[in-house]
């Protein structure tokens, strides 16, 4: 078997030290173009594919992968635009660092966060099935950060006003002169079927409770259905059920495809949307297949959120300290609400 061509037989063949040959590789320092096509030239002739990532890791202490744990299967994962957006912000952002990004599953028995090489991890998502799972990883002195996480855990979130948001889309609502609404919740919890819930219940998961207290703090008992996740279909299902059970001037519900959702489903009762259901969503969204509709809704900066968590992870990799990041939310208003029929609100 041929011996393996190392960095030393590019740089010889060069005429280049090796250290020289090493950055031409790594990018870390620049070197003249002459030099560094010299050094690439010997490196193709010789069939040299550049360093070993092993024994990189191995001199520097990193991994070069940021763990993205997440508490949804993928598969739902990459049909959420917000999760994509987030996610190329959190790629992006940590790229410069010399980091990718693996993908992770936190179902609260597979083991794997806790246990790959990892410079850093983020939560993505709910983990109050693994309450552990921070704790494992700050014993591993695996920097962390969360996104949309609870702070009790003493780790920085990157998080929404989720609260403020909703009841800002709810006085607008309100402001309309709808007075009986509906909501369709994003899931209640891990593991909680969809359904009807009651005003005395509490969501489980974090962006569900301080959603709902939003519109709670305009609307004091609305009827809620909780979703089974953010898709179009779990939009109409729910919307199937309020609206076999009661008749809400306007359904506020709690993602852009679940609003999307809500409108198929109305329209496929021949309701006219907004004239005799208005609609909202959250999170301001490309739907595809939503037009003529313009949802009324809030645009989160998911992409926006995913860089803060890079530019987190890298003051932690520094030693630094970093704060949390609390992102605002804009009103996006469209032609998916109107005042109710024989309302006297213009």
């Amino acid at each position: 078997m041929a011996a393996k061509v190392t960095i030393a037989d590019v740089a010889r063949a060069a005429g280049v030290s090796a250290s020289t040959a090493s950055v031409v590789f790594s990018g870390k320092i620049k070197v003249s173009d002459e030099t560094a096509a010299r050094v690439r030239a010997a490196a193709a002739e010789l069939g040299y594919r550049g360093p070993d990532p092993r024994a990189a890791s191995l001199r520097t202490g990193r991994s070069g992968i940021v763990g993205v744990v997440m508490s949804s299967s993928l598969r739902t994962a990459f049909l959420d635009p917000i999760a994509i957006a987030t996610m190329d912000g959190i790629a992006t952002s940590v790229a410069p660092l010399g980091a990718g990004i693996l993908l992770l599953r936190d179902d609260g028995r597979t083991p794997a966060a806790t246990e790959v090489p990892l410079d850093a991890a983020v939560l993505f998502g709910t983990h109050s099935e693994n309450p552990e799972l921070v704790q494992n990883l700050i014993a591993r002195d695996i920097p962390v950060v969360a996104v949309e996480g609870d702070p009790a855990w003493g780790v920085p979130v990157i998080s929404l006003d989720n609260t403020e948001a909703q009841s800002q889309l709810a006085h607008h609502v309100a402001g309309l002169g709808h007075r009986n609404v509906a909501v369709v919740s994003l899931r209640w919890g891990p593991t909680t079927e969809p359904g009807f819930v009651s005003p005395a219940s509490t969501p489980v998961i974090d962006v569900t409770r301080e959603r709902l207290a939003g519109v709670r703090e305009v609307f004091e008992n609305p009827n809620v259905f909780s979703a089974r996740g953010s898709s179009v279909d779990f939009g109409i299902e729910a919307a199937n059920a309020i609206l076999d059970q009661c008749q809400p001037t306007a359904i506020l519900a709690q993602s852009d495809l679940l609003a999307a959702g809500v409108i198929r489903a109305a329209t496929e009762r021949g309701l006219s949307v907004p004239k005799d259901l208005s609609v909202t969503g959250f999170d301001g969204v490309a739907v595809d297949g939503l037009a003529p509709y313009q949802l009324t809704t809030m645009h989160q900066p998911a992409y926006e959120k995913g860089r803060a968590v890079g530019d987190a992870i890298a003051r932690l990799l520094k030693g630094e300290k970093a704060p949390s990041v609390r992102f605002t939310c804009t009103l996006r208003p469209g032609n998916t609400t109107a005042p109710p029929a024989h309302s006297s609100v213009n």
